[in-house]
């Protein structure tokens, strides 16, 4: 009887012991963060995903790992995610590179590129031919470490109140444009501004604006463009594919147990598949609802009108690269992988049906 109250006695004394040299260690692998949205939590792909990128890692943590999705304006303003991860005044953000180009204009070219690559080709240059590489360093001389963690497919090209039978029309027109687009828009004489979603339609609505793009149909339904402008175009020829990222302040990246890094880079590869798929599924139904349900005309640019926009693009292409040590570095890697990739590309390209109609 004696022996056997020790031996309960021992394991009590045991499991308090493991209990006090766990305790702490359990609690260091809390780890709670909050993340700031560019966009908000119901609008299609670009907040959704931030939502369920935020519950992939609590799953895979067990809780442990917790990184609240805060809405844009909750925490900072929605486009202002670089600085206030930078500083340090949140843990993370959700948000573009196409954002940051305020600070660091060669930023432009990792979200996406006028007349640029498929998907494929954009990741293999991203990934494996320099090109994050140059991103990861510009991103942590400020501070921030950056990751990939969505895609998006193709979007529109604008959305105008009138039809555009001649690109004179544009001259002078005031729209909201983004990334290197916008350079291209400028060119060609709109005057352009960058502006949050959720800032658009009032702009249109109160004719700050008199056109924008932003996205793609799924999303530009949410935001309600329709009611104001009938006349969407396409293709998308600034944003074939569009990256954008997860940006987290570099000290708290550094101080994060490895399972933790790990668990953050799954769950952003999980996102960039998913996020791309849900677009390339979602937006023809949209596409469709558009035009029965809104009224909405789908317009195409012309061949020859698509030229004139090339032939800005590889102006201002050049003309950047000329003024920007940084971003002539960025250009040059982005144009010797696109030429090394070209023959592969070309002798895979097919088009879309060889069979007569």
């Amino acid at each position: 009887m004696k022996l056997g109250k020790s031996l309960v006695l021992a394991a009590a004394a045991t499991a308090v012991t493991a209990f006090t040299v766990l305790a702490p260690a359990t609690a260091q692998e809390r780890v709670r963060w909050k993340l700031h949205s560019a966009w908000g939590s119901s609008v299609p792909h670009l907040g959704t995903s931030g939502v369920r990128f935020s519950k992939v890692i609590d799953r895979l943590s067990g809780g442990n790992f917790q990184m609240k999705f805060f809405e844009p304006g909750a925490l900072i303003p929605a486009n202002e995610g670089f600085d206030a991860t930078s500083k340090g005044s949140i843990e993370a953000a959700w948000t573009t590179a196409g954002y940051d180009v305020g600070k660091v204009p060669a930023l432009a070219f990792f979200t996406a590129v006028p007349f640029g690559p498929s998907m494929g080709e954009y990741f293999a240059w991203k990934k494996y031919g320099g090109g994050d590489k140059i991103q990861q360093r510009i991103y942590a001389e400020n501070n921030i470490h950056q990751i990939d963690c969505f895609a998006i497919g193709p979007e529109t090209s604008g959305w105008f109140k009138e039809e555009i039978k001649d690109l004179e029309q544009l001259r002078g027109l005031k729209m909201r444009f983004f990334g290197l687009g916008a350079r291209v828009m400028q060119k060609i004489g709109v005057s352009t501004q960058l502006l949050a979603g959720g800032d658009i339609f009032p702009a249109l609505e109160k004719g700050v604006i008199d056109a924008t793009e932003f996205s793609m149909p799924a999303m530009d339904i949410k935001y309600g463009f329709y009611q104001i402008a009938k006349n969407n175009y396409f293709p998308g020829w600034h944003q074939q594919v569009s990256v954008s990222q997860l940006l987290i302040n570099k000290e708290k990246w550094d101080g994060l147990p490895d399972q933790y890094k790990a668990m953050v880079e799954v769950a952003c590869g999980d996102s960039i598949h998913a996020t791309y798929a849900e677009t390339e599924f979602v937006n023809p139904t949209a596409m469709v609802e558009m035009g029965e349900k809104h009224g909405v005309t789908t317009r195409r640019w012309t061949d020859e009108q698509l030229a004139v926009f090339e032939k800005a693009w590889n102006e201002v292409l050049e003309e950047d690269s000329q003024k920007d040590p940084l971003f002539k570095e960025v250009a040059d890697s982005y144009k010797a992988f696109r030429t090394l990739y070209a023959k592969w590309g070309s002798a895979q390209a097919l088009k879309p049906t060889y069979l007569s109609k």
